[in-house]
């Protein structure tokens, strides 16, 4: 479904301030696979989902989505392939308008829109139902604003809008990070259901190592903008914390050690 190959990016180039993030990467994910990534600070985690989204582009190399070159694609044109959860609840969602408003949105992205019925009654009845799915009440909230929802509920509807569409690949950029941990372990429980349900492939960044062994079924670290571990199936169930953490320590020298992901 994914094709990187030797992907380069180097931000403010030619300056003093010049800083490799990706370092010839190359990365394949087949159809329907989950894939969580780790890695320190500055190990180029969100760059890496931020080339695949387009929002640049990488100085060399290629990415292939579901076998269609979308290397030089704007960003605008790729979100129709795309599902996407940021790190903040307040992002990808608009707070101003009701729940089902935001929906309407998310179940319209790709389409043409014209001049019509903003929501029609049997999208209210997908949207319910999709909503009860979540097990959070939302369905008898269609017409709150999505700005009185708590952070767990956004970024619970934020997953729901980015997959509404069955996207080719959903991105998940440390989605639970700002979320206490209840919260956070509910929204992760919701993201496995809704990826295995739809058989979906995905790329999800994580700080914590427990979370990238216990969800997914293939796992990748990264360092210095390059991968330098990757496992899957049962190699990957087998691993415990303790095992990351030897990688890392044997990769970085040590220097990893003042880095959040310890701490996780």
């Amino acid at each position: 479904m994914l094709k990187l190959n030797q992907i380069n990016k180097t931000f403010n180039q030619n300056t003093v301030n010049e800083k490799r993030v990706i370092n010839d990467l190359s990365l394949y994910l087949k159809r329907g696979e989950f894939v969580t990534v780790i890695g320190g600070n500055g190990a180029g985690k969100s760059t890496l989902l931020n080339l695949i989204a387009g929002v640049y582009p990488p100085d060399t190399g290629s990415i292939l989505l579901d076998g269609e070159a979308i290397t030089n694609l704007p960003e605008y044109k790729r979100a129709k392939h795309l599902g996407r959860v940021f790190q903040d609840p307040m992002m990808g969602t608009a707070a101003n308008m009701e729940i089902g408003e935001n929906l309407a949105l998310a179940y319209r992205r790709g389409k043409t829109r014209g001049l019509k019925w903003g929501v029609t009654n049997k999208e209210k009845q997908i949207y319910m139902e999709k909503l009860n799915n979540l097990g959070l009440g939302l369905e008898t909230r269609m017409s709150s604003k999505v700005g009185l929802l708590s952070g767990g509920q956004r970024q619970a509807l934020t997953l729901l809008m980015a997959t509404l569409q069955e996207p080719k690949l959903l991105l998940l950029d440390e989605h639970t990070a700002a979320l206490d941990p209840n919260t956070a372990e509910r929204v992760l429980e919701l993201t496995q259901q809704i990826v295995s349900a739809n058989n979906l492939t995905t790329l999800m960044i994580t700080h914590n190592m427990k979370q990238a062994i216990q969800y997914g079924n293939r796992l990748i670290m990264m360092y210095e903008g390059k991968i330098i571990f990757d496992v899957s199936g049962e190699d990957k169930s087998k691993l415990e914390v303790t095992d990351l953490l030897k990688k890392f320590e044997v990769v970085s020298k040590g220097s990893f050690a003042n880095d959040r992901m310890i701490l996780s």
